[in-house]
């Protein structure tokens, strides 16, 4: 019997959908109206962080919208995210850590959303975080912190198969 080890498998920890706007105002509270839209859960404003006088911010100005899913919620965006982008991404998706990043070029591509005259054309990005079950929570928490070993590590190649595998992607 030669049984997969379960805390070798991979999972997806959460989801991250994020609108970037780069000023308070009208446009801001569209993309917030959108994404609470598409994810079907409450939007939090994010806040700039340093300033800068040339793209006129300053610290702490809202500067756009994000959404943290997790769970069925988080699995179900993913698949249709992956619609939209017709189930194809680049190698380069992926980062070092295993955790991957794309973005949907305009949201009337994403099923089941229609087209807002009020709120004009607007994309948004999708990050998926993905761990290994146990894995970098003791080296992330803050009593008896500890070092993650590097069998434990995602590598890039894992999260490839991973996503070939559950999502049916294909990768350029």
């Amino acid at each position: 019997m030669n049984e997969e080890n379960k805390m070798r498998e991979l999972r997806i920890e959460k989801v991250t959908v994020n609108i970037g706007v780069g000023s308070a105002g009208a446009e801001l509270e569209n993309a917030k109206g959108l994404i609470e839209k598409l994810t079907e859960s409450k939007a939090v404003e994010t806040l700039s962080k340093r300033r800068n006088p040339v793209f006129k911010l300053r610290k702490d100005l809202p500067i756009g919208v994000k959404v943290t899913l997790r769970g069925k919620n988080a699995f179900s965006f993913i698949e249709k995210s992956l619609t939209a982008n017709k189930k194809v991404l680049k190698l380069s998706n992926i980062d070092k850590e295993g955790n991957i990043a794309f973005g949907v070029k305009e949201y009337i591509d994403f099923p089941g959303a229609k087209y807002d005259p009020n709120i004009g054309m607007m994309g948004f990005d999708v990050c998926v975080t993905i761990q290994r079950k146990g894995g970098k929570r003791t080296s992330k928490r803050r009593i008896r912190k500890t070092k993650m070993g590097k069998t434990h590590r995602i590598k890039p190649e894992e999260t490839r198969i991973f996503m070939e595998n559950t999502f049916k992607v294909k990768f350029e």
